[in-house]
């Protein structure tokens, strides 16, 4: 994608953080945006704040993400407005704090619902119309560092991160060739509001494992003013999809981390001659692995 002048993206978590970043750069480059948000008050007042004399480039849509009858009706409501969708940016993600050990099925279910179930939904929603109409286009499911990057704290929210990756990694060898590309957003800290999340913790969650922690969440709120603003974030993310790029790595922070990691892993396999029977299988698995990289790549003009 290119050029991205006058075609249309769809952006979930859109009021705030990378959401808001993003829709304000597209919108600059003269692209059609949705932005859908779970908190219609937010939608309204960043529409007057940043999009002023703008409006008509600009659609706002309450949904939750994690309801699949509210993603349909988004889809059609964007279509209705601004015609066929090119760009959908699956951004919406929640984060609550505490050790795993102490969380109830409600946290595990809530984090699951938005973060991972809510990049599904995107997917299963747009991607059919994408292919439909038939011009290319992409998707940027947002992920963070904490899809490579592990640590005490926040162990629910990794595990989603750690879902998106993959489901994004994979389904790159489907789109790729249909000249629909794929790319993971993995931002560090990010000027945004995830703080917030338990202020819009539906009643069905409400039986959390962990207790509120005002202080916790103010010294949250005062780290995530240090974060990387929004509109840098979407800068990154529209420089990667004309580049089509699979990964976006907006923070050079965790080089060390990430040099760290790689290593760990490699030093842990077995200094051991490999069994010959198995390496045919894993030989084959390969080359199929290197034949979707190669068509995937003509699909998007990269070779």
């Amino acid at each position: 994608m290119k050029d991205v002048k006058g075609k249309v993206a769809f952006i979930t978590g859109g009021a705030s953080g990378c959401g808001l970043g993003m829709a304000r750069v597209f919108v600059d480059a003269g692209m059609k945006v949705a932005i859908a948000d779970i908190r219609k008050s937010q939608l309204d007042e960043v529409v007057k704040q940043h999009f002023k004399g703008r409006e008509s480039d600009v659609h706002a849509i309450e949904l939750d993400v994690s309801d699949r009858a509210s993603m349909k009706r988004a889809a059609e409501e964007v279509e209705r407005v601004f015609g066929k969708v090119h760009l959908v940016c699956n951004n919406a993600g929640i984060n609550v704090f505490g050790p795993m050990i102490d969380a109830s099925h409600a946290d595990w279910d809530w984090l699951m619902k938005v973060n991972l179930n809510g990049v599904i939904n995107g997917v299963v929603e747009f991607v059919p119309r994408i292919r439909k109409h038939g011009e290319g286009g992409h998707i940027v499911n947002t992920a963070s560092m904490g899809s490579f990057v592990t640590g005490p704290g926040a162990g629910i929210y990794t595990m989603t991160k750690f879902a998106v990756r993959g489901l994004s990694e994979c389904l790159w060898y489907d789109l790729a060739p249909l000249n629909i590309g794929v790319s993971i957003l993995c931002p560090g800290l990010v000027k945004s509001n995830i703080y917030r999340t338990e202020e819009i913790r539906p009643k069905e969650f409400g039986a959390t494992g962990y207790k509120p922690n005002p202080e916790f969440t103010k010294r949250l709120g005062e780290v995530h003013e240090l974060g990387m603003d929004g509109l840098e974030i979407g800068r990154k993310v529209l420089d990667a999809v004309r580049r089509a790029d699979l990964y976006i790595l907006t923070h050079p922070d965790h080089a060390a981390e990430l040099r760290e990691i790689f290593d760990e892993i490699l030093a842990a396999l077995p200094d051991e001659a490999p069994e010959p029977k198995r390496m045919a299988f894993e030989d084959m698995r390969r080359q199929g692995k290197a034949d979707g990289r190669k068509k995937g790549r003509a699909g998007l003009g990269l070779e």
